[in-house]
């Protein structure tokens, strides 16, 4: 027998499940009217809410969602967002609560449907793992269930975010390559597609401004498209002396396009990375990087996200977590 989601009450009531998750979690907006025919309904039809409504408010559910957007689980090997999922459940397991993950199809997030494991009271909190639609955080916003961003954040946003210090980081990666003699340095990233890929390119930009280099925007190249889907990049003409990628997997493209088009890295053409996770050691040449404190970025968005569920009031957070240069040889130094 298929069982009941707060989806089929909603159908059966045609009102929204946001509606029906408040009625049966006993939280403001909903009519003492309306609450009593959707608790009556939920009964009639085999759902039982009242186990769940009741951890839910007593905050003894335990779960913490995790919502990663489908793009950012990819075939190719790219595992960054896997490796920081892993790291969350880490963090939660210390306090004795569970992480679920949700994966969130491109479908789900245009069409701003809402998360199962929201519309199904089976969470507490939820953090939101990488970059999604600001208009599918919304609806997950308005059923107030506490919320965190990790790996992004809105400017104009009230919600809590952690992130690495994604400027700094990218501002240093670029400077090692200008103390090793490069001036033609090229930047690989979609600047639109996450906040996290703009501020490491605001980071490259600063740090060849600081030292009086000119920008080349043909240098600028976008590796995905502004919904964080990859695509296949095109190199200019006129190639710069060195590049540096907003993430390690990009890196690792670039260098195998390099090899195919007769470049040898980084005899001709330094290559520079960010993250340092997998893709960072997993061929003879080690990629110069930044490594991202994935622990530190875990555990702080799983206080974050659990002081809310606890009722904190204070104004949103954005915590910087600082990263760190690590050097390796896909840098080479000019004469």
């Amino acid at each position: 027998m298929k069982n009941v989601t707060m989806k089929d009450i909603a159908a059966r009531l045609d009102i929204s499940t946001v509606t029906v998750s408040k009625a049966l979690s006993d939280k403001d907006g909903v009519s003492e009217e309306l609450r009593d025919k959707i608790k009556s309904v939920s009964e009639e039809m085999g759902y039982r809410y009242n186990t769940l409504a009741r951890g839910m408010k007593e905050g003894k559910s335990y779960n913490i969602g995790i919502i990663i957007a489908d793009r950012f689980i990819r075939d190719d090997g790219d595992a960054f967002y896997l490796k920081m999922y892993q790291s969350v459940v880490k963090a939660l397991s210390k306090i004795n609560y569970y992480g679920i993950m949700e994966i969130i199809s491109s479908k789900t997030e245009k069409e701003l449907i809402l998360p199962n494991m929201i519309s199904d009271n089976k969470v507490d909190g939820v953090i939101i793992l990488g970059q999604i639609n600001f208009d599918f955080v919304s609806i997950i916003k308005k059923t107030e269930v506490p919320l965190v961003f990790l790996d992004f954040y809105d400017e104009l946003s009230d919600i809590d975010a952690i992130i690495s210090d994604s400027f700094h980081g990218s501002y240093m990666v670029t400077n090692h390559l200008i103390s090793q003699g490069h001036k033609k340095i090229g930047f690989i990233g979609n600047i639109y597609a996450t906040s996290s890929i703009l501020d490491r390119y605001l980071g490259y930009y600063k740090a060849l401004i600081s030292n009086k280099l000119k920008i080349h925007e043909e240098w600028i190249i976008k590796d995905r498209g502004e919904e964080g889907e990859y695509i296949e990049f095109t190199l200019p003409e006129q190639m710069p002396t060195a590049f540096v990628c907003n993430n390690d997997g990009v890196a690792y493209l670039l260098i195998n396009k390099l090899k195919k088009l007769g470049y040898k890295v980084p005899q001709d053409i330094s290559v520079v990375g960010f993250d340092n996770y997998v893709f960072a050691n997993i061929s003879s040449l080690k990629l110069t990087t930044v490594e991202v404190d994935i622990p530190l970025m875990s555990e702080t968005a799983v206080e974050a996200v659990i002081q809310r569920i606890q009722g904190e009031k204070s104004p949103a957070l954005r915590k910087v977590i600082s990263g760190k240069l690590i050097l390796r040889d896909s840098v080479s130094r000019l004469i």
